[in-house]
Formats: C-alpha cells, structure tokens, sequence
C-alpha cells in the first residue's frame, strides 16, 4: 500500500474574546438564530431546532455533544439517536467520523482561495476545490486578527491567497454563509497566469485562461517574446486598463498545448502545487551527508531485497522473511520490513520540513513526478539502493502458522539491499522463469517471502477486508508526450505480498506509539453513513441483491454483496456503488479505525520519501523508543490536528491533479477523432445526464439528457436510471452502450457524447420515480399543457 478541531469555543471566529460578557453557549446551552434560549432543557428539540444547532455548531455536532448541549439523559438519548438516525436517513444529515453536518455545508477545516474583496474591503474566498454538480461554490468571509494566539503569530492572508482555514457558519444573515479563521497561509499566489496563446490578425495576442474562472487578457507584440500561437505560457499579469481586457508580458513559455508536458503543467498551476524547490531547501538537501552508525544495529548483512515498480527510481522499502526457529511458535514465520531513515535527514523546522509539509504528498503524472523531497535526499541518500550502505527503520514482525501476528520489534538500523528487484521480476522467478539476478535468490530470499506471504494471507482472510474489483488504468505515452496506449496492468501476487508486508508493518507502528502513549498521526477511515446505506440498499433491491438494514455494517458485509455480483452483469455496476458508498480516508490524530481494511489500529509508516504522515509516524517512533536523533518536538505534537488536516487536503489536490491531467490527455488523444462511434459502459448516472467511459481509453464523457430522445426522462435514485416517463425505456448505471463522439476540449479535459443506443425497459417502481413523474405533470397541467404524446 504504497480535521482538525478548534481549541476555541463553538461560534468563536477567532476575534479576541470579551471575557465580561457571558455566553450560554460556553456553558454548553444551545442558542437557536435568533439568539434566545432554545427550548426546554432536558426535551429532545424539534427536528428544525436541532438542524439548526447542527449547522450553527459544526465543532459541536456530535452525539453526545448535542445530548450535553440540550441536557438529555437516560431514554431522551435513545430518543435523541432515533430521531438523528431518522433524519441521515432522509439526507437531511451526514455522518463525518462521530460529528454530524448539514449536507452541502462546508467541512470545519476547508481550503480557500481568497478571490476578490467586499463592498466593505473584507476578504472573501471560496474553496479550492467545489462538486460541478453542487451550484455554485459558497463565499465566505475572511477573519484575520493581529494578536498572538499560544506561541504563534496569527496567519496573516491576502488576495489570491490560498489558505488552510477554519470555518464557521455566519450570525449575520444579510452577509456570506460562512465566516473563516485564516490555520496557514498554503500559498503566496504570485502575479503571474497560465493561459494559453492565441495569436491575433491585427497583431498581439490573447492570453485564453485554462479554466472557466480565468479571464481573457491581451499581450502586446512587444510583449510576446518568442511564444507563438498554441503555446501553453505563464504570464506576469500587469495593470489593468481602465477599459478593455487587462494586459500581460510572457514570462516564461513552458511548451505547446499539443505537449503532454504542457498538461501535466496545466494541473499542477490549477491546483496550486509546489513544484519548484526553493534554492533554500535545495542548499539544505546537497549540504546533507551520509547517516552514520550512532545508534544504529549494523543490518548490513541481512539480505533484505526492494521490489518496485520497474521504472521505479527512488526505493524505499525493502522486505526479508525466514521460518521462526523458536519452539513456541511451530511453523511461524519472521517478517522484516525496513523502511527508509527519513527522520535522520529531515528534522522538525528544517528548510527541507518545512517544504515537505507545505507539498504534503509526491505528486504522479504520466509523465513527471513532482516530488516531496529533492531528488538528492529521495533518489540518492534515503532510497534504498543495491549494493550501498543506507539507513533504514526496521520493524521484525513474528506471525504464527495461522497467520496471527504474535510480537513485534522495532530497531534503527544500518542496511544494505541485496538486490533492486521489480514486481514482474520476482513473479516470473517464483513462476519458473528466472534470470541471472533472479536465480541465485530464488531459493534462500524469494521463496521465503512467498511463503511468509501465504501465512499473512490466512490473517488477512480472516480478517476480510473490503475486497473491491476496480482494476487501475494506466497511461503509456510515446515518446513526444502523447498518449499511445492505456492498459490495465496485471495483478500480480507479488504486488500482493508487498501490500500485506506494508499493512502489517503500518499496523505495528501505530500499536507501538500508542503503547507508549506517543501522539501519532492515524490513518483513519469511517464507515459508510447511513444516508449512503440507504441508497446502496434501494439500488440492490432492484437487482435481487440483499443487504442488512440497520446494526453496524462491516468490510465483509460488502464482500458478501460483491460475491452475490460476481460473474454477472452487474459485477462493475455493484463495485462502482458500492465504493461510492465509502467514506474517504484520512489523517487524524483521533483514532477511529480503518473500516475498509478493518482494522482498529492503522497508520501510515512504509513511505516516508513521499508521504509526510509516514515522517511523522518516523519522528514518534525515533523519539518513544529512544532511537536517538530525529525525534518529534513537543512543538510537532501541539499542532498534530493541523498538520493531519493540511495533509488530508494535499492528498486530495494531489488526486485531482492527477485526475484532471488524465481526463486532458485522454481529450487531447480523442480530439482528432470527433465524429466516431465508441463502445461504452454507463459510469454515472445524474439529473442532468449520463456519464459514459470508454474501458479502451480509461475516459469519460457526458450525455446530456436533453438530448437522449423526445420522451422525458425521470432520474430514479434506486435504480441509477434516467427512464422514460411514458416509454419506460431508459439508461442504468452499468449498461454498455454505443455512443458517438460531438465534442472534445482538451485544456479543460471534457469529452461529450450522443447516445446511439436505443435504451431498454426498465421495472420503475420506487415512490421517486412517480413522484417526479406526477410533479412534472401536474405541473404542465398548470401551465396549460399536455404530456407530450
């Protein structure tokens, strides 16, 4: 396997307090909008009152909060369950971890780009990242103070900012939803645009935005320089005219549109992603020397092998396994897993810590990696190359014949890797096919593992996690940038042995820290709300498949489901929703378990070259266990909700970045082919349309539903369905389809479609499907209309 809550009161915005004036709410009374009393303490409220609350106290907001907010006990509680269970279930509620939200509210800790000023000259953002489908993206009002808060200044933004803010809903109704208090400043925006040229008959050029928000702007012939028309360029914007479009000078031409490399460029500006280390950090990473030996058990003649991806370029795992001689455990077997000594080069404060926690993650395109470190620290002194000496944190894990882990050990070490192996590699030796490297270590490494791996497997299977068939796409490009293939890799069980190897080393480290009562970032991840239950039940029920009502559902519930589906035609439909049914893992330093590996103790360990979590878990480590330098601060453990919340919102710019760079590479690659037919499969189903992949091209592209025939469609929620009123014929999720390709924009990474396809009959009978159909038309009745006929 390669939110942080504020420590203010509820409603507190991060102005200085009035320490003469009293509030209810500090007192744990809830106040309703207009300010009073809300009602009779003791009483479960009315369902409006308690919605309010809830939005009102974001922080506030879960069960036994409310319950001590409106002093309920004993049965009201039961009451109090029943009527929050009621209310998720109609959506009117969703679940994050233990608290409770509005749906559409924005989270407690959001990231904002602070875009323009109010009437008054306040600042005001909008988050960073906002659903398409969802309206548009709420504002919200900047707070900034000028005094201290504990040992640190208050953060300080400006416009165009990009910023980590805490968010609260706003008093004053007249103004924005929400009000926010500045956590850090992600990002000083420089006065510069990405854009690209379009060269003018009349001279000059215009500067096309590469997003809708973006603005038109004019460079002069003098300013061009030697961009020409087609070229993707970063402008430095200068002042506006008092009429016409604003000016810009090209300050740097990173390439043409027709360039993968230009693409790539495209997500990293869009999202705002550190992509050049300052010269700062880079003076820290050369300066640093080769560990040595203090403190450190000398490993080095411990075969332990990487296996990597074959273009894989830094390494930093690496994986031994031998049969457990000790007579206490027969048959059991010894795992170790070494990890790269990040801790050892990068100390809490450094210009190099500093910059890892500003990038959060490694970012991955098809063509590029943007790392989190310098190649010098996580290709060259931290990855763990064959044949030299590097440091390493190793834990050796003892597991009975069963599958049990019985004990593990944690040691600094000095390793050095018998051999830099790749995944197919290793398959095709254990498979019989060895080659000069393979051959000599099939025997005493690689069947070892193998077989370590098939005594983890029995734990695994016993433990069952969600088992999810959603195989990964990935993208080959030729050699000018652009796309010639997309394949499916196979899934090896050398991918397999890793990953198991990974989690168990993941899980000893979160049960060592915790042990020793050491703060730690966890890798937590909820279980599915009820709201979503609800909507993965009604669409099985369409489809014979049943699924248990209320209780709390676990991974294998799931994998039952995905069984009854297997070997059917609805095997991908029923993954698809069932994953959509999952909540999105994260970074917390409040442990609730990992629902989908279900396990109760997990955290992040096995890649610190490119995951600061894994650093963090490193310095606790170092420091619990007394390993010597490296260790974490107190100042770290003081800002752990912070930092567990930065990182869960990188991880998220990081997987849309990647996203959007392949949704532009696949329109780019279909764009000369505008007019053909495609097979396809139905990936989405909405209000407004169909979503349609294409499996040869890992794309996907939208239907509108307007243009899906004369009848009018009704969206069936249950079924996943746009269907017929009258016909009854219609498009679930799931269906294959044939499509015709009408439009493709490459910048903006959007492919549309026209349905060939005729649709099929589908039973609509949820209360949903004819209560819209009964609305729409009693609603033409009124206008003096007929269904159409």
């Amino acid at each position: 396997m390669k939110t942080p809550r504020d420590r203010t009161k509820p409603g507190h915005t991060g102005d200085k307090p009035n320490s003469r004036r009293t509030d209810r709410r500090a007192n744990g009374e809830p106040k309703t909008a207009s300010g009073g009393s809300a009602i009779v303490h003791g009483a479960v409220p009315p369902r409006e009152v308690l919605l309010e609350f809830i939005a009102d106290n974001p922080d506030r907001a879960s069960k036994r909060d409310i319950a001590k907010a409106f002093g309920l006990k004993g049965e009201t509680r039961v009451e109090l369950k029943d009527l929050l269970r009621d209310l998720e279930s109609e959506g009117l509620l969703k679940k994050d971890r233990k608290a409770l939200s509005r749906p559409g509210a924005l989270p407690p800790v959001t990231v904002l780009d602070i875009t323009t000023r109010d009437k008054d000259g306040e600042l005001i953002g909008r988050p960073a990242e906002w659903p398409e489908d969802a309206g548009a993206a709420p504002a919200v009002l900047i707070r900034q103070g000028s005094e201290k808060r504990g040992k640190g200044k208050v953060a300080i933004a400006g416009l165009n900012d990009r910023i980590l803010a805490k968010i609260f809903p706003n008093k004053d109704r007249s103004g924005p939803a929400y009000t926010a208090r500045v956590i850090k400043v992600i990002d000083k925006r420089q006065n510069a645009s990405l854009g690209v040229i379009r060269m003018m008959a009349e001279g000059g050029a215009r500067l096309m935005p590469i997003d809708r928000r973006g603005e038109e702007m004019q460079i002069s012939a003098d300013d061009l320089g030697n961009a020409k028309d087609g070229d993707l360029i970063e402008a430095d914007i200068l002042r506006g005219n008092r009429f016409g479009l604003t000016r810009a000078k090209v300050l740097n031409i990173v390439g043409s549109v027709a360039s993968e490399k230009a693409i790539s460029m495209i997500a990293i500006y869009a999202h705002g992603i550190p992509h050049i280390f300052p010269q700062s950090v880079m003076n820290e990473a050369e300066a640093a020397t080769s560990a040595d030996m203090s403190k450190r058990e000398d490993w080095r003649a411990l075969p332990l092998v990487t296996i990597d991806p074959a273009d894989a370029k830094d390494h930093d795992d690496a994986v031994y396994a031998e049969p457990d001689t000790s007579p206490d455990n027969p048959d059991g077997v010894i795992v170790t897993v070494a990890i790269a000594d990040v801790s050892w080069y990068v100390r809490t404060g450094s210009e190099l810590d500093r910059e890892a926690l500003k990038r959060g993650n490694s970012v991955y395109f098809p063509d590029r990696v943007v790392p989190m470190l310098p190649e010098r620290i996580s290709n060259d002194l931290c990855s763990l190359r064959e044949g030299e000496d590097r440091p390493a944190l190793a834990v050796r894990m003892t597991f009975s014949k069963e599958g049990r882990k019985a004990g593990h050990t944690f040691h600094r070490i000095m390793m050095k890797s018998t051999a830099k192996l790749s995944y197919q590699q290793a398959q095709a030796a254990i498979d019989g096919k060895t080659d000069d490297k393979t051959g000599p270590l099939l025997e005493p490494i690689l069947k070892p593992l193998w077989h370590a791996y098939e005594v983890m497997k029995r734990g695994r299977d016993r433990r069952q996690p969600l088992e999810l068939d959603m195989p990964e796409r990935k993208i080959i490009l030729k050699s000018d940038g652009t796309v010639d293939k997309v394949i499916i890799p196979e899934r090896l069980d050398a991918h397999k042995l890793i990953e198991e190897m990974m989690i168990q080393a993941n899980v000893a480290a979160a049960e060592t820290l915790e042990k020793k009562k050491q703060p730690l970032v966890y890798r937590i991840h909820d279980g599915p709300s009820l709201a979503k239950q609800e909507v993965l039940r009604e669409f099985l029920a369409t489809l014979s498949i049943p699924m248990a009502k209320g209780g709390q559902v676990r991974a294998n519930s799931f994998n039952g489901i995905l069984a009854n589906a297997a070997d059917t035609p609805h095997q991908v439909m029923v993954n698809e929703m069932v994953l959509r049914s999952q909540s999105q893992a994260i970074y917390s330093p409040d442990n609730i378990g990992h629902f989908g590996l279900n396990l109760m103790k997990y955290a992040h360990f096995t890649s610190p070259i490119r995951r600061y979590a894994d650093l963090i878990v490193h310095r606790g480590l170092v420091g619990s266990l007394g390993l010597g330098e490296g260790a974490i601060t107190a100042a770290e453990e003081a800002q752990l909700e912070d930092i567990a919340a930065e990182i869960s919102t990188f991880e998220r710019r990081a997987m849309a970045a990647e996203r959007d760079t392949i949704n532009r590479l696949i329109a780019h690659h279909l764009s000369e082919r505008v007019g053909q037919e495609f097979e396809g499969r139905v990936s989405g189903v909405t209000k407004s349309g169909l979503f349609v992949s294409l499996p040869t091209y890992g794309a996907d592209g939208f239907v509108p539903i307007s243009t899906l025939g004369r009848d009018y469609f009704i969206y069936d929620e249950a079924h996943q369905a746009l269907i017929g009123d009258k016909s009854r014929l219609g498009y679930q999720l799931g269906d294959s389809v044939d499509v015709k390709l009408v439009e493709a924009i490459p910048l903006a990474g959007s492919l549309r479609f026209e349905m060939i396809s005729e649709g099929r009959k589908i039973a609509a009978g949820t209360r949903s499907f004819h209560k819209a159909g009964r609305q729409r038309r009693t609603a033409r009745g009124k206008a003096g209309m007929h269904p159409r006929r």
